[in-house]
């Protein structure tokens, strides 16, 4: 397995310190018919590729594309024989995921762990920023094998989940990419800003060291120029001064837009970018008006009580590490839009359901190149809705910043940064004549 340290020589790009240009401040032009559109849900799932879920889903781009693609490499750049054998458990004390050596390929998951058992297997690294780009390897994404281990080749029949019956209904989206190259914590800021947040005085012990020609000599949270690119920890969290940057929240507050992000209590601080926000820091004006308890997500939706714009971050978020197991917290997501579909809200609603990131799982469609921040690999993403054109899969380049832009689209709002501004914004998904 390819350590952090190693990793620096295989990068892909991207490291690269580049000017990160202006942002744009027009407000994106209106499409016809989006006025019907008075609530957008955001539904924000954790951890999960294309290929790893919905890789087998008819007329998307899956695994059947996959046999032409670069076969997993090991360190020394040789295709393996045979994909090395795994037992890492995240938990000794329970039953964990053992892989023999397995053809180098992706392979069913399900033969060795059941979407309704716990996935107990430490091999979450190819999601850091800086692994990550080593991981796509320059769009060849034949590394993921040997940074994270076997299990990032494997894949579930996701027709067997709650989930699919709703991306059979309505539009499945097989161009939906993270827009960070790194984990959680960089992706929830892009979904919440649109950027990467900066660090410029970061304690050196949070800070990355790389080499002139790119090369990483040791890992870390933040750029050498200062930027947030990996998870806080808590250490960090408590470092880090509370943050005074443009975010959805106060765009939408200030066009009169009412909002709120729905939050699990067991959320850990990688998934709740607010609580650095100096305006929805805990204990303040902004938090107590707009950070709601996932529970309140219901009770808003049966109160006539529910914001035009609502982000969902649940507690079953299907993140690999949740000992409830894939198929519960699916389960949890469809009933999520269930609450939706037949709450009053449900005639002028756009409910999307997405990752965060793709966790260490492969995809074999090289993401585009837009900046030095991403945007990372290939993940799921619905567009749910009576507008939502029917049994449709599109193949239209999204990120989430995408979620961002069909926002800004609705109501009028000026873009946060280039990514946002540039991004297409999810209507090529519905059908508003």
């Amino acid at each position: 397995m390819i350590t952090r340290r190693r990793a620096s020589a295989l990068l892909a790009g991207g490291a690269a310190i580049t000017s990160l240009g202006l942002p744009a401040t027009a407000a994106p032009k209106p499409v016809r018919g989006l006025n019907k559109i008075e609530h957008i849900v955001v539904i924000y799932l954790e951890n999960r590729s294309f290929d790893h879920l919905y890789g087998l889903f008819p007329g998307a781009d899956g695994l059947a594309n996959a046999a032409a693609a670069a076969p997993q490499i090991d360190a020394g750049g040789t295709p393996y024989e045979l994909l090395p054998a795994f037992d890492k458990p995240i938990d000794a004390g329970r039953p964990s995921l053992r892989l023999p050596q397995l053809p180098n390929r992706p392979f069913d998951l399900a033969a060795f762990v059941k979407t309704t058992d716990p996935l107990n297997a430490s091999f979450e690294t190819a999601n850091e920023y800086y692994l990550s780009q080593a991981a796509i390897h320059g769009g060849k994404m034949d590394r993921y094998a040997a940074i994270s281990g076997s299990p990032a080749m494997g894949y579930y029949d996701g027709s067997q989940l709650p989930m699919w019956r709703y991306a059979q209904e309505y539009v499945l989206c097989d161009r939906f990419f993270q827009a960070g190259f790194g984990g959680t914590g960089m992706n929830h800021f892009m979904l919440f800003t649109g950027s990467v947040p900066r660090w410029p005085d970061a304690p050196q012990q949070f800070v990355a060291q790389v080499a002139a020609d790119g090369t990483v000599v040791r890992d870390g949270l933040v750029t050498p120029d200062g930027f947030l690119v990996d998870n806080l920890t808590a250490t960090a969290g408590k470092a880090l001064p509370l943050l005074d940057m443009p975010h959805i929240g106060n765009r939408l507050s200030g066009a009169g837009i009412t909002w709120a992000w729905y939050a699990a209590a067991n959320a850990t601080l990688a998934r709740r970018p607010f609580t650095v926000m100096a305006d929805l820091a805990p204990g303040t004006q902004g938090a107590r008006d707009h950070i709601k308890d996932e529970s309140a997500f219901l009770a808003d939706l049966a109160g006539g009580t529910l914001p035009q714009v609502a982000i969902v971050k649940p507690g079953m978020c299907e993140h690999p590490s949740e000992m409830t197991g894939l198929f519960a917290a699916d389960q949890h997501a469809a009933d999520l839009v269930d609450a939706v579909v037949q709450s009053t809200y449900w005639k002028s609603s756009v409910v999307v359901v997405t990752y965060d990131e793709g966790h260490s799982f492969y995809d074999h469609v090289a993401p585009p190149k837009i900046d030095r921040w991403g945007p990372g690999r290939r993940i799921p993403a619905l567009v749910i809705s009576p507008y939502a054109k029917r049994r449709h899969v599109d193949h239209t380049t999204y990120d989430t910043t995408s979620i961002l832009k069909l926002i800004a689209t609705r109501f009028a709002l000026e873009p946060l940064g280039p990514r946002d501004a540039a991004a297409a914004d999810l209507t090529a998904a519905l059908n508003l004549s």
